[in-house]
């Protein structure tokens, strides 16, 4: 499976921080926003990434990632040159996610040969996303972009798993009142044939959405209080590229020694730690 990461948009909700910089490269604590959704990827298991951005922004992904090999993976790019809507990029990867169990759902979710998956999580405010309605059966029966009366409280995160039919069932897709592709017309029409999953999120994972100044500041800090008192960095791409076995040991402690302060030496005791293992 292919992962495409969108990092395009104007960003506007965050003015002016993204007057000069794209939205994905701002911080998130002590790392850039653009970690957290590649983390996710990298736990479904997937190596080979797109990346859309903006054309002015582009350039600076690839300074940051390269071809990806460092981390065993294999980058590509490609320009969007305006928002047009999250469908031309079928998976949006600027949410952050983070919980026990994450990485196991997302890799049955990328196992499935057929259909589309996508994830709810249960908000307090679901008339801001995409909601998921069900029946006494807790079966699927529609999604509802930002219901002014939603169904349920469960909205349909930003992360999306798809078949190769996608690509043709985007193609078809015109814009919505709003002058967008909308992804949740893509889930839609999974939905009509019976070929939508919903897997929810539960207690124990947290989605941060980024969107605003205040969610911003809220992600950095909980961010800052999970690595605080684990003393564990949350989306550490090297770390997760040696856990999922895409780069060595050697390859690791190589990292750790070309990169200084903090998190240079928090890559090098995860190298050092894993050189006693295998003692």
């Amino acid at each position: 499976m292919k992962g495409i990461l969108l990092a395009g948009g104007a960003g506007t909700r965050l003015s002016p921080l993204t007057n000069i910089i794209s939205k994905q490269l701002l911080p998130v604590y002590d790392k850039p926003m653009v970690y957290y959704p590649l983390s996710t990827l990298m736990l479904a298991g997937i190596r080979e990434i797109l990346i859309i951005s903006t054309p002015q922004d582009l350039p600076r992904y690839r300074a940051l990632f390269g071809d990806g090999s460092r981390l065993g993976l294999r980058f590509s790019y490609i320009e969007q040159p305006r928002p047009e809507g999250i469908a031309q990029a079928l998976i949006l990867g600027d949410n952050i996610f983070y919980g026990q169990g994450l990485g196991a759902q997302l890799r049955a979710a990328a196992q499935a040969k057929e259909g589309a998956t996508v994830f709810g999580y249960r908000v307090k405010d679901p008339q801001r996303y995409g909601v998921v309605e069900f029946d006494s059966a807790s079966r699927v029966i529609d999604i509802v972009e930002k219901p002014r009366q939603p169904k349920s409280n469960y909205a349909v995160t930003g992360l999306y798993f798809y078949d190769h039919r996608v690509c043709d069932i985007a193609a078809q897709l015109k814009p919505s009142a709003r002058g967008e592709l909308e992804i949740t017309d893509v889930n839609r029409h999974y939905l009509a044939q019976g070929e939508l999953r919903v897997e929810k999120l539960g207690r124990g994972v947290a989605w941060l959405d980024t969107g605003t100044h205040e969610a911003l500041q809220q992600a950095a800090n909980y961010i800052q209080a999970i690595e605080s008192r684990q003393g564990l960095k949350v989306a550490c791409i090297e770390e997760v590229a040696f856990e999922m076995g895409f780069i060595s040991r050697v390859q690791l402690e190589a990292i750790a020694n070309s990169m200084g302060h903090e998190y240079g030496a928090y890559i090098g005791d995860v190298a050092a730690q894993a050189r006693l293992k295998e003692k």
